[in-house]
């Protein structure tokens, strides 16, 4: 009976010794895990608690990393730089429109409002298709490069500089990143002077001045 006690004993401790080993793997594979730590996803510079933009090159004149609605996840990141260089151009001269026919005007508009949304209406047919018109050789002129020589150049790079600004790649670098900042600056805050000249039918300077921000 002994060797029939013992050969059972064997088989009945045998049959649980895989459910051991792989114990045992599971337990190291654990360690190894811990030893190693969590795996930690890169987040955004500019919005911490959402992870990075995977498809915006840290290398981009303005880089933060903020694209929360995941737009270059479906369009070109380059495409949306450009964009957002030509509206940040934009706004940029739109913001010293907003204030500059306050200090000062060309005789031919010296009778026009300093209300820029007063103004607006003010300008003649002639005046708006001569506008038009600059805007539309201007694009023109710039859609090619614009849009089918990513490749080969950067966004936004239309070749005008007449001052030689960026003739050394270290400047061209420090300005492109300073026009990219300004022009967002100048986004918002041509946006604020344009709902504040709603609310207040004043220009801008004369808001600030007078202190009008909510006429009776």
């Amino acid at each position: 009976r002994t060797p029939v006690l013992v050969l059972a004993g064997a088989a009945a401790v045998s049959a649980f010794a895989p459910a051991a080993n792989l114990a045992g793997l599971r337990t190291s594979s654990t360690r190894a895990a811990i030893a190693r730590g969590p795996q930690m996803q890169e987040m955004s510079e500019a919005i911490p608690f959402m992870p990075k933009p995977a498809n915006i090159d840290s290398s981009m004149p303005g880089y933060a990393g903020f694209d929360p609605l995941g737009f270059t996840d479906y369009y070109s990141a380059k495409w949306m730089q450009e964009a957002e260089i030509k509206h940040g151009r934009v706004c940029m001269l739109a913001a010293l429109g907003m204030v500059f026919p306050e200090f000062a005007k060309f005789p031919q508009f010296a009778s026009f409002s300093t209300n820029p949304l007063e103004a607006f209406y003010q300008v003649s047919p002639a005046g708006w298709g001569q506008i038009f018109l600059f805007i539309g050789v201007l694009e023109t002129f710039s859609y090619e490069k614009s849009f089918y020589n990513f490749e080969g150049g950067a966004p936004g790079a239309l070749g005008f500089d007449p001052l030689r600004m960026s003739s050394n790649p270290a400047s061209a670098k420090q300005y492109a990143a300073a026009e990219v900042r300004n022009g967002r600056l100048a986004m918002i805050g041509f946006s604020g002077m344009l709902h504040h000249a709603i609310v207040s039918k004043q220009g801008p300077i004369t808001q600030i001045v007078e202190q009008n921000f909510y006429p009776k």
